[in-house]
């Protein structure tokens, strides 16, 4: 492993919100509710073009639901034209056998699933759509059966952290490449509805301790943390490519409108991609600045693991304390 840098010198990844649009009504989502236009899809191919150019090499596809996108395929087939690696995350609800096999054809490197319970009608509950357990597997038994490289994404809360194992049972079954345990962000609808699923910061102690030492004595399975706040539990791994949270350092995310913000959890616009060169947005920009240099606020400044946790969560920071400085909400230290 390089050396650590404060961010790369260009992304590695677009995290790119096609569309709010969507089936589902999840309890904890980011983008429900929110009124922003769409580009087109002549537009959108600029933008592929503008991000070939600057050489970033992945675009993953979020939402909302991209399989409501209706030009999806052949988005993907023009982003693989131009060299990218394009992945998405879906509900899998759409995703029956030959939507598996479009995907296939379309070149995705990767399909995610979100599964966020390996109990049915919790499942089904939390996601507000019944029957939506029962489609997610068979989604990710289709794409298997296409021969779609897949992943599995599940957001942690009060409904599956005594649980999580049940998500490596299911991974293993539908022969899923990576797990992916993210914590809860707290924004949008999670803000909403905190109280209700978001951890404690002991319980989210508790989880990252058992989850980390199953990780790490379990080879079979790539399981994989978003969490910053993480670095104060023996065992994580300090390799990372940057410090404390990715957004804005490794990764950015595009609206469906074009504008530019640095992850999908921060409501802060930094650029619009259909106007602005993201090269000068990247290396320029005040609010990406700040966020790559935070100044650590209150028990952060005494703290021995700063310099890997680097505060923790931005996003969460910010959504709940006003303060992108302040310490994460989460941090049980």
């Amino acid at each position: 492993m390089g050396k650590v840098v404060a961010y790369l010198k260009t992304p590695l990844t677009i995290n790119w919100s096609l569309s709010y649009s969507c089936n589902f009504s999840c309890s904890h989502c980011y983008s429900r509710g929110s009124n922003i236009s769409e580009v087109t899809t002549d537009e959108i191919m600029r933008v592929v073009d503008k991000i070939s150019a600057a050489k970033i090499p992945f675009i993953n596809f979020g939402g909302g639901e991209p399989l409501l996108i209706k030009d999806l395929l052949e988005i993907t087939k023009y982003a693989v034209s131009k060299n990218l690696n394009v992945s998405m995350n879906s509900n899998g609800f759409l995703l029956d056998k030959n939507m598996a096999i479009g995907l296939k054809d379309a070149g995705f490197a990767t399909v995610g699933i979100s599964i966020d319970s390996a109990v049915p009608e919790i499942h089904d509950t939390f996601r507000n759509m019944k029957g939506s357990f029962e489609k997610a597997t068979a989604a990710l038994q289709n794409l298997r059966d296409a021969g779609v490289k897949t992943t599995m994404s599940s957001v942690i809360s009060k409904i599956n952290h005594k649980d999580f194992q049940s998500f490596v049972t299911i991974a293993e079954k539908y022969d899923v490449s990576q797990l992916f345990l993210h914590n809860f962000k707290c924004t949008g609808k999670g803000f909403d509805n905190r109280e209700e699923f978001d951890l404690s910061p002991e319980e989210w102690k508790e989880f990252y301790i058992e989850a980390l030492a199953y990780k790490n004595s379990n080879k079979d399975i790539d399981i994989s943390f978003d969490d910053p706040v993480m670095a104060h539990v023996d065992g994580f791994d300090r390799n990372a490519l940057v410090k404390g949270s990715t957004c804005g350092k490794v990764s950015l995310h595009i609206r469906p409108n074009g504008d530019i913000t640095p992850c999908g959890f921060i409501d802060i616009v930094i650029g619009n991609i259909i106007t602005d060169d993201i090269k000068d947005i990247w290396n320029n920009s005040e609010v990406l600045g700040k966020m790559r240099n935070k100044t650590p606020q209150g028990k952060c400044t005494s703290c021995a693991s700063y310099e890997e946790c680097v505060g923790g969560c931005t996003a969460r920071s910010l959504a709940l304390t006003g303060d992108i400085n302040n310490p994460d909400p989460h941090c049980w230290v």
